[in-house]
């Protein structure tokens, strides 16, 4: 088959200890799944009607590459996640089937334009301009669910510039990563491929140029980059 254009890159990330890489379908966001960070948002926790919003696949920093600062901002947040890599897929998934769905994992930063989502939050418009503009989603390589599984007690963390600015434990979700592919399947038919960003703890701050960040999901990944 022949196209007017030429095809479009297939984005794709690293796999720790392996020179195959992952393939990217789409990416699924959870907003407000730590109840401290909804709460230095000003919003509360609405367990019944969970928060999704997605990103682009062509917006995901791989292979610890600078992060741009992005155009038609002046407060670009970071917030730090667990990714959860697809490597199978389908609809109305029951929670106790939905970890056999999992590839993989990595830490990712859900970076988001906070001035132009405040502007948005305020006349009820979507999300779609803070949360899915270029670059916005750095990801680290990803590591094998075969390898190794994150619980309760692993630490995610942030340090921006050598200092902590996010830090929890996965069991301060509001939604465990099962309840969350459960739910999204729900709402999309899932597929291999799709990453999901898992809500991300309190202490989001704004990024400058030339930060330097340091995310960390205890024992299974980490992402170092820059912000240019």
């Amino acid at each position: 088959m022949s196209y007017v254009i030429p095809t479009p890159a297939v984005p794709s990330l690293p796999i720790i200890g392996s020179d195959q890489r992952f393939p990217l379908r789409r990416v699924f966001c959870i907003g407000r799944n730590y109840a401290e960070h909804a709460r230095e948002m000003g919003s509360t926790v609405d367990k019944d009607t969970p928060l999704f919003f997605c990103k682009p696949a062509d917006a995901v920093v791989t292979d610890g590459a600078d992060v741009p600062y992005p155009q038609a901002t002046a407060d670009l947040h970071h917030e730090v996640e667990m990714v959860v890599a697809l490597g199978a897929g389908g609809r109305d998934v029951p929670v106790k089937h939905a970890s056999s769905l999992i590839w993989g994992y990595g830490v990712g930063l859900d970076l988001t334009r906070r001035d132009l989502q405040a502007i948005a939050k305020a006349k009820s418009h979507p999300w779609d301009v803070a949360k899915a503009f270029d670059h916005s989603a750095p990801v680290s390589a990803l590591r094998s669910a075969t390898e190794a599984q994150p619980n309760a007690n692993t630490l995610l963390s942030l340090s921006i510039n050598g200092s902590v600015r996010q830090q929890t434990r996965l069991g301060d979700m509001v939604h465990s990563v099962a309840e969350i592919i459960a739910i999204l399947s729900t709402l999309f038919e899932l597929k291999a491929g799709d990453l999901i960003f898992t809500g991300t703890p309190a202490g989001v701050a704004a990024l400058q140029r030339g930060d330097r960040f340091h995310a960390e999901l205890e024992g299974i990944a980490t992402l170092d980059g820059r912000v240019a």
